[in-house]
């Protein structure tokens, strides 16, 4: 995964102790929290103070994690965050491929004089860090903090704590390994990190078994109400606007999910998640086969992301961009089919 000079270079950075932070993109999920959580214990395990910036609010399903004291929320605390880039000697960048992913205000942090390392499994990263370690083909950032110390030959340090973050980042990004995982190097790791003590059980529940009762309405209500599915396309759709997420008490993370129910019904091969925000429509995409919906998102929505999973957003109104969408999705009907 690293070439010898960044290998070199990274195994010194350590070595020098100097202060380190990791960032990572808005609306965080499983994997960008529990790879930098993971990467942040390792780092301090070998004496090298770190802090984790996370651009907004972190979902109540991830809040249990080994270190997630350490995390701080830009929107909540910016100027320690300043300060903590300020004085970075170092800065990780974790499971995104373009400064666009941090937002408003930490987009800024590339301009940093720190030594800047980007650990990414996006497609087409962005040339803005001084070593990029980019592998699109791994299904999660997770799993790339674990190599990178392996590779580093520093696997030792791994313990069960460091383990509980790496297994919660490849199990979410994986959807409990059902995609991004077919090959045989992911389920060695997490062999290797079950090794280290974690209970896999447990960890699960404490994903997939805490959320609230509003959640669960609101996963019923749009498998009931919102989804809509063209047979023709083989495709499945739902749009969610403020107001109903508001009727349901939406919570950062209540959605989490929401976009791989489709996939229960029978032929879906595409589904698409749109959720109204205050000034955009949010664009969640997933697909199975080769059907790209990283390109799909690129070409029409602003974003990407991998073949089977990518996001966007768009500048129309939620019910504009509906009916965009079944105009642009007859577009590529036989694409999805072919695949």
């Amino acid at each position: 995964m690293i070439n010898p000079q960044h290998k070199n270079k990274i195994e010194d950075l350590i070595s020098r102790k100097e202060p380190t932070v990791i960032l990572s993109h808005l609306n965080p999920d499983g994997d960008s929290v529990g790879a930098s959580l993971g990467l942040a214990l390792f780092l301090i395990k070998n004496e090298v103070p770190v802090s984790i910036i996370i651009p907004n609010e972190i979902p109540d399903f991830l809040r249990w994690l080994p270190g997630f004291e350490i995390i701080k929320v830009f929107s909540k605390n910016r100027k320690q965050c300043y300060y903590d880039l300020e004085e970075a000697s170092v800065i990780f960048f974790v499971d995104f491929n373009d400064p666009k992913r941090l937002g408003d205000g930490l987009d800024s942090a590339v301009n940093s004089s720190a030594y800047k390392i980007l650990l990414d499994h996006h497609q087409n990263p962005s040339d803005f860090s001084d070593i990029t370690i980019s592998e699109p083909w791994r299904g999660s950032a997770g799993e790339m903090v674990y190599i990178l110390i392996e590779e580093l030959k520093l696997s030792q340090y791994i313990d069960k704590q460091i383990a509980t973050c790496l297994y919660v980042a490849i199990m979410t990004d994986t959807g409990n390994f059902r995609y991004g995982s077919s090959y045989a190097e992911v389920f060695r790791i997490a062999g290797s990190l079950v090794d280290k003590g974690i209970n896999k059980d447990e960890i699960y529940s404490n994903v997939y078994d805490s959320y609230s009762l509003s959640r669960m309405k609101l996963m019923g209500y749009c498998m009931s109400e919102k989804m809509k599915v063209l047979d023709s396309y083989h495709t499945a759709y739902m749009g969610i606007s403020m107001d109903e997420l508001q009727r349901f008490n939406y919570q950062t993370g209540d959605t989490e999910g929401f976009v791989n129910l489709p996939f229960s019904v029978k032929g879906i091969r595409v589904s698409v998640l749109f959720i109204e925000k205050k000034d955009h429509v949010k664009v969640s995409l997933r697909s199975k086969g080769n059907f790209s919906v990283d390109q799909f998102a690129k070409k029409y929505y602003k974003g990407g992301g991998h073949v089977n999973a990518a996001g966007g957003e768009s500048s129309l109104s939620l019910e504009e961009t509906l009916k965009q969408f079944e105009q642009i999705i007859a577009k590529h009907a036989s694409e999805i089919i072919d695949h």
